[in-house]
């Protein structure tokens, strides 16, 4: 195997760094790789996090994983990159210094855009030796997303990935032009992604659910030894929709993350900052809370809930049998509402 023009042996442990440019100071930006070689041939693994840089629970997650020494195939290899965002990070953001998305630049070109060239380098010295991987996202602009997975559902092995994974959650997602998945998906290669959490924020549940379905990944794989079951079966949902702000003001959520929402149910309020008005949002749909907005402060079109949708059978057996009570009690409100 030959990364960044070194050669790593089987049965080999290596740390590499990829020279992605410097900082107008002239100070070096690279990016460090963890390869893990066994000495039995078998898939390779890509384990990514930092894709924006912001987004710390899927970084802190590499970092236990290698910290605690975890990665070390029974056959195949494990290749683990905490932050290839190194730009974003530093500067607490989501983008590189240009403004644009390493996520929406793929497959990059070496005389591009700043977040072209990390991509074009990320295409051209990781991706060629990748057969599957994870790539670890948390929810942006403070918005909470509950652990899932999004794949494209439908491609066997995408399929397979996210039920081993065994995440609360599984969303179907489409394909979205420049993004890693896409330039995956046209190589003939499966990347699942796990969203958990919100950015800057360390989410432990997340965290340890991250670590567990990582290693139900490569134990299905046949990397690993053993792993943990999922606590019980992933909900899938086929359809996703968010509900946004039809008006600006103070936002109240009446629910929490992962709850069962029915359709017409009070999820919150938005009320203007003077104390002349508040109106009660309803829900017009019935599926689960995967996403929120802990934003309180939204104007018109901003995004307050994403619920994933089940079919009417599904949602009904849901409702009789909830896998995550968390329903909150009802919120204290002494002004008049409005219904929306």
């Amino acid at each position: 195997m030959l990364i960044n023009g070194l050669t790593i042996r089987p049965g080999e442990q290596v740390l590499t760094r990829l020279v992605i440019s410097r900082l107008p100071s002239g100070t070096v930006i690279d990016v460090p790789v963890h390869v893990y070689r066994s000495e039995k041939p078998g898939p390779t693994v890509l384990l990514m996090a930092g894709m924006h840089g912001d987004e710390v629970n899927g970084i802190e997650t590499i970092r236990r994983l290698v910290r605690r020494d975890l990665l070390h195939p029974l056959r195949g290899t494990i290749i683990a990159i905490p932050i290839l965002n190194i730009y974003g990070f530093l500067n607490f953001s989501r983008e590189v210094p240009d403004g644009k998305d390493v996520n929406r630049s793929f497959p990059g070109h070496p005389r591009g855009s700043l977040a072209s060239r990390v991509a074009h380098r990320f295409m051209r010295e990781i991706m060629p030796l990748v057969d599957c991987g994870i790539d670890f996202h948390t929810g942006g602009a403070a918005r909470s997303n509950f652990p899932q997975v999004r794949c494209q559902l439908g491609s066997p092995d995408s399929d397979d990935l996210a039920q081993a994974f065994g995440a609360p959650f599984t969303l179907h997602s489409a394909l979205r032009p420049g993004s890693l998945r896409e330039a995956a998906f046209k190589q003939g290669k499966s990347i699942i992604v796990y969203e958990a959490g919100e950015s800057l924020r360390l989410d432990e549940t997340g965290i340890d659910m991250a670590i567990a379905g990582t290693f139900r990944v490569l134990h299905h794989l046949g990397m690993v030894p053993e792993a943990s079951p999922p606590t019980q079966p992933t909900i899938v949902c086929l359809r996703h929709t968010w509900l946004r702000a039809k008006f600006a003001g103070l936002f109240r959520s009446h629910v929490q993350n992962g709850q069962y929402l029915e359709k017409g149910q009070t999820y919150g309020s938005v009320a203007d900052p003077y104390g002349e008005q508040a109106v009660r949002l309803e829900s017009p749909v019935a599926g689960y809370i995967i996403g929120l907005n802990h934003m309180p402060v939204v104007n018109q079109g901003d995004a307050l809930l994403h619920v994933g949708l089940v079919d009417e059978a599904e949602a009904a057996r849901l409702a009789r049998n909830p896998p995550f009570n968390e329903k909150p009690g009802d919120p204290e409100e002494s002004e008049e509402i409005e219904i929306e």
